[in-house]
């Protein structure tokens, strides 16, 4: 069976890293992070709390962080889940198809996806380039409306359901197209025409 093309082989390799890293985002964000790090990712402020939360009191014995620190304490967990799970996929997957990505390529993918990942899931970037172009009133507008047991309607800004959300989602699968392109260039750079 003839070799590939360098062109070919680019393409194939772009196509099955996008659809590996714009499919596996939903199950990380969906699935594979727990809630306790959605409440918290997007916390920050000078206040004192205990590794579980809950308020503390600054002569606590127990330790203490700010909200901001668990707030980063809590994307950094799920950016850690979300970046093994795109690694493990993305390695089974190329290999399963009889490709090897270069290890180093592989690292750079996955580290413009986590380092993204990380400041937009904050969420203080994603509500500052939205105010940029104008998507804070969709933001505003397209929340999603809660009803608690006890029958009382509440609406949330970033939840499911949510134009946040939505920004959100598209930002990282916008980005995981570069992430894709990088990994895909770094692989293939050097090799020879086949």
């Amino acid at each position: 069976m003839p070799r590939l093309s360098r062109t070919t082989e680019r393409l194939a390799l772009f196509g099955t890293l996008l659809a590996t890293f714009g499919e596996l985002h939903p199950l990380c964000d969906q699935w594979v992070q727990g809630p306790k790090t959605v409440m918290r990712k997007r916390l920050y402020g000078e206040d004192l709390v205990h590794a579980d939360g809950s308020p503390a009191d600054p002569d606590s014995a127990r330790p203490t962080m700010t909200t901001s620190a668990i707030g980063r304490r809590a994307v950094a967990c799920h950016v850690a889940s979300y970046t093994a799970v795109q690694l493990g996929a993305t390695v089974a997957i190329t290999r399963a198809f009889g490709y090897r990505v270069k290890p180093a390529a592989l690292l750079a993918g996955a580290a413009v996806n986590a380092g993204t990942h990380a400041v937009i899931d904050r969420g203080a970037l994603l509500l500052w380039l939205a105010k940029k172009i104008g998507k804070d009133g969709y933001i505003e507008h397209c929340q999603a409306v809660r009803l608690n047991d006890e029958g009382k309607v509440s609406k949330e800004l970033t939840g499911p359901g949510s134009a946040w959300m939505e920004l959100d989602a598209a930002l990282h699968r916008a980005i995981g197209v570069g992430a894709a392109a990088v990994t895909t260039w770094l692989t293939t750079r050097n090799r020879a025409r086949r």
